[in-house]
């Protein structure tokens, strides 16, 4: 409950002009722990786990080593999420009755980045801000959505086609969670469950034909693909190859991530989220794993390395032997991909708020508000509360909707120079290095450095989680995504399926592109700290003061959040 005090600072804020009020969902708005499990599965199951196995194959040439990569793959995204965990329920930290308690905060990374890098003011969250409103969103999967409905329609590959299904993708997401918070969220739980059971059943169709059985009119009996004398014979020699394997067999892990960007809004954050977020994980490497597996027991090495079709595909022709086997893949995959959208639409806008609440943007006041959404206002009119408060009707961040849309649809114009597979590759090698790679080697690093810094300090700090191995998760993720970094400017062998002439694009456009967008961040930030402030002869201070609960569990919650904007005189002081 709300004290006196609380009440006041909120009424002055809502009759301050240079202050605004973002509210958290109230207790029956919150997300359950079957939702957090449903962000993660929805996110992570997309067309990655569908397409990757063969490109992961291609860049080892071995059955074997394969499996070994998404295994491997699956430890480091598991380690990730550990570093997450131990972060997100550290800080940020406030004062609160004479003790510093830690408060979870939606955002993700964001945070973590800003504790750990919070010198020069402002830096890391132009850097970060400037990152992930460009890239911090699935215009590459959007894409890929367009090109597999029309395979599934049985439709010539037409480049305006595709992306006109992709802009429809994307602006139907967005509309979705602006006109209805709940819509959404039943959406998304729906479609993890209905992924879920599709990976379910391709193990079980494939365990079946290693077993032997024949399904269908398909071929009988399983590949010789986990033959021991051969499933590890004549591997690629080449390190970039391996570890751009490696890279894809990471991305479709990536979904751990979704919670955390909406981590304010999850019923006792600091209660079995842990525990929920890494049953989950562990369930997606054992499933991605069984897939793969499946994929492998009937469909042999030889054709995925030849064909131009999915392996998913490939399979379901094998395994049915029916002519239309790719067209219900690709509906399948384009399903899933949608799916990814929907979820990443719904904790990417809330990223984008958080971002605007630090003040950095043109217009920020209006990219960090809430609206009620208007499904809330027509069922407020239709039943209305005995006594209706504004914050008991679910509301969602309409204006950073708007922002994920206008940057998703940039991406999407910004390669129309390209095909449209193409397009979907650079897009989604973008992400994934920048987003994946970066990202996760400085908060990583970060946590590395807080715990070396002042172990003692961070220990009585990490109450809340502390993960097994202690700093273990943390050093495996450096490494390894420094590794990726650098081995990212090494060419790949001429026959590497890396290569320009595989892929389409040389091999240093990405990480060099990727690299950029941090000096693309610095660059904003001097103009934002510096030439402004300059020009204006004003400088802009930002307060952010949370008004914070018990979440009656033993945590502490943010029920609300007054946000200050205001352009005042420039303090000299502050510059030195």
């Amino acid at each position: 409950m709300l004290d006196q005090e609380d009440l006041d600072r909120l009424q002055e804020a809502e009759d301050n002009p240079n202050k605004f009020v973002v509210s958290a969902p109230t207790d029956r708005h919150k997300l359950g722990v079957t939702t957090v499990i449903c962000l993660i599965l929805n996110r992570t199951i997309g067309s990655g786990i569908f397409i990757l196995p063969a490109t992961v194959l291609k860049g080892t040439d071995s059955i074997g080593i394969t499996l070994i990569i998404w295994a491997f793959a699956g430890i480091v995204a598991v380690a990730a999420l550990l570093v997450w965990l131990e972060l997100s329920l550290s800080i940020p930290r406030y004062e609160l009755d004479g003790n510093e308690v830690s408060v979870p905060r939606s955002g993700g990374e964001k945070n973590y980045l800003e504790y750990i890098y919070g010198n020069p003011k402002s830096l890391t969250t132009c850097v970060y801000g400037v990152l992930f409103i460009v890239l911090g969103n699935l215009s590459g999967n959007a894409i890929g959505f367009g090109s597999y409905i029309m395979a599934a329609a049985a439709l010539p590959n037409n480049d305006a086609a595709v992306r006109g299904l992709a802009i429809a993708a994307l602006t139907t997401a967005c509309l979705l969670h602006a006109i209805s918070r709940k819509g959404g969220i039943y959406l998304n739980n729906a479609f993890a469950f209905m992924k879920v059971t599709i990976l379910l059943l391709i193990i079980v169709a494939g365990l079946a034909k290693l077993g032997g059985a024949s399904l269908g009119s398909g071929s009988a009996g399983p590949t010789t693909n986990f033959d021991v004398h051969t499933s590890f014979s004549q591997p690629r020699t080449d390190a970039p190859s391996y570890a751009t394997s490696l890279v894809y067999a990471l991305y479709p892990y990536t979904g751990f991530m979704q919670p955390f960007y909406v981590l304010s809004e999850v019923k006792r954050p600091q209660g079995v989220f842990a525990k929920a977020t890494i049953t989950t994980m562990v369930s997606v490497v054992v499933l991605y794993i069984l897939v793969n597996v499946a994929f492998f027991s009937v469909v042999s090495k030889a054709a995925i390395m030849d064909t131009g079709l999915n392996i998913a595909s490939e399979f379901f022709q094998q395994i049915f032997g029916s002519d239309v086997a790719a067209q219900v893949m690709s509906g399948i995959i384009a399903f899933s991909i949608y799916g990814n959208i929907i979820v990443m639409t719904f904790t990417a806008s809330r990223v984008k708020q958080e971002i605007a609440k630090e003040g950095i943007l043109p217009y920020s006041k209006f990219f960090a508000s809430d609206t009620t959404t208007l499904c809330a206002k027509i069922w407020a009119k239709i039943h209305p509360p005995k006594t209706q408060q504004e914050e008991d009707l679910e509301k969602s961040p309409t204006a950073a909707l708007l922002l994920h849309w206008v940057f998703s649809v940039l991406l999407i114009a910004w390669t129309s120079g390209q095909t449209t597979a193409v397009a979907y590759q650079i897009l989604i090698d973008l992400y994934t290095y920048v987003i994946m790679l970066i990202v996760s080697f400085f908060v990583a690093t970060g946590l590395l450095y807080l715990r070396w810094r002042n172990p003692q300090a961070w220990k009585g700090m990490s109450v809340n989680f502390r993960p097994w191995g202690g700093p273990t998760a943390a050093l495996l993720v450096s490494v390894v995504t420094a590794f990726l970094l650098v081995v990212a400017f090494v060419p790949p062998a001429d026959d590497s399926p890396f290569a320009f002439s595989a892929q389409g694009f040389e091999w240093y456009i990405i990480p060099t592109v990727g690299l950029g967008g941090l000096l693309l961040g610095g660059a904003y930030f001097i103009v934002f700290r510096y030439v402004v402030p300059k020009v204006k002869g004003k400088q802009l201070v930002v307060e952010r003061v949370p008004i914070i609960v018990s979440d009656d569990h033993g945590g502490w919650v943010q029920k609300h959040e007054i946000v200050k904007f205001l352009w005042g005189v420039t303090d000299d002081d502050d510059e030195k």
